[in-house]
């Protein structure tokens, strides 16, 4: 880590009582992060900040510890954004409160920092690799309910991550070898012995705090000297505590500060006869809650502890048929979840045009004993499996088309409530086909999210607490799952796993008749099947499936059984057979929309070519299976067009471009943890084999190194349009728009010049509206313009519209 100036000598984190704004987005030139937009002002802990920056010097890793709400996690990003131009590679923040299994940790990490799990390999393994040679601060909030995998983790990048440093906050110390532990301190308050003058008052954290949030509910609210004592008082009583100050702030617009004082000081009574022997932090915070719990009407009780059962947030819909029944009719569900937001026990927030709420971990965890202590617990977890279950069962047919990314981003967003679904369908026995139903559904959201140990793990618990009670039941959910567990095995090189439970799926799919089903298990298995060589096998299970796909409606399934059966053909040599049935999926694929299938078949078919001598035509299908991949950012096919590209152009005699592309797709292919697959690699050696010899060497080796340099957006650019090679060795790509812009921004500003919203433009292109603003905002950079309005202006100016 470079040195900084001392702490003292930073201004930004201001005076005691200073307000500190976090930005949302890195500015131009500053490293990379994934640092949150706070927003809320930040209170004073100018001394703190400047403390934890000093002490982040010289110690690799510190630990941020206390109660909760005594502001482990603001103080941490005020520290961590503070000290962001210090990390050549970052910061990146890890949110650890919505996971309940301790193998998640690795994940979540590698996640944070863009690493990609690999087949047969662990991810730790994987994040030392990405990370040895990194300068990077990584933030390990909330590890408390995690510590043991937390510390096992944060020693293994310590060991082997020599200029990685992690800031971790947690309710104790990790116990790691060369860890300091930093207890936060409360917000600083007014000495009751020697009170200072009124006008001094909000010199003091606490006091800002309280008059802020308190000003947040009920902008007339003022300090005056009337209520300054009492002010002074109740910040006192709750000790400086940022959580409890503000759940206290928040009901000043229902009661005096005096009746706030005087409601909670009975709390404190109570709390006090419960547990003498608690952290006094502890006992005041959880006082806080209680009294703001107990002020609650019955009905937003019930509603608070019943929505203790979501993780990493909810949408009302969710809270309507979760926490709705037995005391709470669903219509008044928005009502009651207002009054909480009121209250601040409950947080919104805006995402894509969908409004979703959240509780604060820490009363998140009390609402959950809440709900323990209530007997609810087991029915409202058993609405909210029953309520993911179904959004999964109408998502899963539906996930597979040409709105597939919208699909994908939507599940994206319940990732964390979904593996808290499954967490319990899995660990109860009466809850099997619940559990296998939850699994077996979520099968292509973690093959296209890159989820695939993950998957493959819950799949294996579901399916063994289902044989755990004895001979499992033969129900379709069974069925689905296997095939699930044995299509992820496959792609994970797991072939003797894979095959045994696709047969098995297939076997228990011909007893219940599910044709459908049945023609997915049988496409998977003629892919398990394929390495080992017996290729009538291969090919005859592909036209079972498709037989039995024609017979029905699901296009994604012909076309995929299809481009199955087409590379059966193709191991056989039969190129004739091969070329119908790969046009005949491209056909189909065309007239849905389903870019994803079309540019799996279209590589297929350019591998056809290939092997007939038709280079050209070889050449033409991969560019355009790249073409229809670059909205999707499908990397895992990616890199495979991109090295059977390299493949065709080494055989023109472009070795050097071929080295490049070869290069590139061993990036990407490395990014994502995918391998060369055994049908592609004979021609994958002949081309790399081809290039090597006719650069040489020393040439080969340089230009490999150049396309690994590349981004995966380079890569595709390079891929598909004439290039260049600066005298650095860098790549330039040779594009028709002006300000280096690509035909798909290019048609994005055209849209946003005729005055569409983003979601007008997605709607329009067939996009998310998140790739959307990611186009938009590539298009302001690139033009060099802060909004939509100068962007429109500039690109008149270059006869772009």
């Amino acid at each position: 880590m470079p040195e900084r100036p001392q702490p003292a000598q930073k201004s930004s984190a201001g005076d005691p009582g200073s307000v500190v704004e976090f930005p949302g987005t890195p500015e131009r030139g500053r490293p990379p992060n994934n640092l949150p937009l706070q927003l809320s002002s930040f209170i004073g802990r100018g001394r703190e900040v400047a403390e934890v920056d000093g002490l982040l010097v010289d110690r690799r890793l510190l630990t941020l510890t206390g109660p909760g709400g005594s502001g482990k996690t603001r103080l941490a990003l005020a520290v961590a954004f503070e000290v962001l131009d210090d990390f050549e590679d970052g910061v990146w923040l890890v949110q650890l409160a919505s996971l309940s299994a301790p193998d998640l940790v690795p994940q979540a990490v590698a996640q944070a920092v863009g690493v990609r799990e690999e087949p047969d390999r662990e991810i730790a393994e994987n994040l030392v690799e990405h990370l040895e040679s990194k300068e990077m601060l990584v933030v390990l909030d909330n590890c408390e309910h995690l510590i043991d995998a937390c510390a096992v983790l944060a020693h293994t990048l310590l060991r082997s991550c020599p200029r990685v440093r992690i800031l971790a906050t947690s309710r104790e110390a990790l116990g790691v070898d060369g860890e300091s532990a930093w207890l936060v301190p409360p917000l600083s308050l007014p000495d009751p012995e020697h009170p200072p003058a009124f006008e001094g008052l909000t010199e003091y954290e606490a006091i800002r705090l309280f008059v802020e949030r308190a000003k947040g509910v009920a902008p007339a609210f003022a300090l005056t000297e009337q209520n300054a004592p009492a002010v002074a008082k109740l910040c006192r009583r709750l000790e400086g505590i940022p959580l409890a100050i503000e759940l206290a702030a928040a009901r000043v617009r229902v009661l005096s500060v005096e009746q706030i004082s005087s409601r909670l000081e009975k709390s404190f009574a109570l709390l006090a006869g419960s547990s003498r022997t608690a952290d006094p932090r502890q006992r005041t915070l959880r006082a806080a809650i209680d009294w703001s719990y107990d002020l609650l009407p019955e009905e937003e009780r019930v509603l608070l502890r019943r929505q203790s059962v979501f993780a990493g947030g909810f949408t009302l819909e969710a809270a309507e048929e979760v926490c709705s029944g037995e005391g709470i009719e669903k219509e008044k569900v928005l009502d009651l979840l207002s009054h909480l937001l009121d209250k601040s026990l409950v947080l919104m927030a805006a995402r894509n045009g969908e409004v979703r709420y959240r509780l604060l971990e820490t009363v998140r965890q009390y609402g959950a004993q809440k709900l323990e202590e209530s007997g609810e617990s087991a029915q409202t977890r058993r609405r909210h499996a029953d309520f993911f279950l179904e959004l999964i069962e109408q998502v899963e047919p539906n996930i597979n088309g040409r709105h597939r990314g919208v699909w994908l981003e939507r599940l994206e967003l319940e990732n964390d409530n979904l593996r808290t679904a499954l967490a319990w369908s899995t660990e109860q026995e009466a809850e099997t086909e619940t559990g296998l139903r939850l699994t077996a559904n979520l099968l292509w959201f973690w093959f296209h999210q890159g989820y695939w140990s993950e998957g493959r793990a819950w799949l294996h618990g579901a399916l063994a607490t289902q044989e755990s009670t004895g001979r499992p039941a033969r129900t379709s959910a069974r069925a689905k799952a296997l095939s699930s567990a044995g299509h992820l095995a496959y792609h994970q090189g797991d072939h003797t796993l894979a095959r045994r439970q696709l047969e098995e799926s297939v076997e228990l799919w011909r007893e219940l008749g599910g044709k459908e089903g049945l023609a997915h298990a049988l496409r998977f298995l003629s892919a398990g099947v394929q390495p080992q060589g017996d290729y009538e096998l291969v090919r005859s299970l592909a036209e079972e499936s498709v037989e039995l796909f024609r017979e029905g409606s699901d296009t994604f399934g012909l076309t995929m059984s299809l481009g199955r059966l087409g590379s059966a053909a193709l191991a056989q040599g039969d190129y004739a057979a091969a070329q119908s049935f790969l046009e005949e999926a491209v056909a189909i694929c065309r007239e849905t929309g389903d870019d994803w299938v079309l540019a799996l078949t279209l590589r297929n078919l350019a591998i056809a070519a290939f092997r007939q001598g038709n280079y050209e035509r070889a050449e033409t299908l991969l560019k355009e299976s790249l073409a229809v991949l670059q909205e999707p950012q499908e990397k895992f096919y990616t890199t495979q067009s991109l090295d059977s590209l390299a493949v065709v152009v080494s055989m023109h005699g472009e070795h050097k471009r071929a080295a490049r592309l070869f290069g590139a797709a061993e990036a990407l292919r490395e990014a994502v943890g995918a391998n060369v697959l055994p049908f592609y690699r004979t021609d994958y050696e002949l081309g790399v084999a081809t290039a090597r010899a006719g650069l040489g060497e020393e040439a080969f080796e340089e230009a490999w190194a150049q396309g690994r340099a590349m981004t995966p957006e380079e890569a595709i650019g390079y891929a598909l349009q004439p290039q260049t090679i600066s005298k650095e060795g860098s790549v330039h790509s040779k594009s028709s728009y002006p300000a280096g812009l690509s035909p798909r921004q290019a048609e994005v500003l055209k849209l946003v010049a005729q005055g569409m919203s983003n979601q007008q433009i997605a709607e329009s292109l067939v996009l998310s509206e998140h790739t959307v603003h990611r186009h938009v905002s590539n298009v302001l950079g690139k033009l060099g313009v802060s909004s939509r309005t100068a962007a429109v202006a500039r690109a008149a100016k270059l006869d772009l519209l």
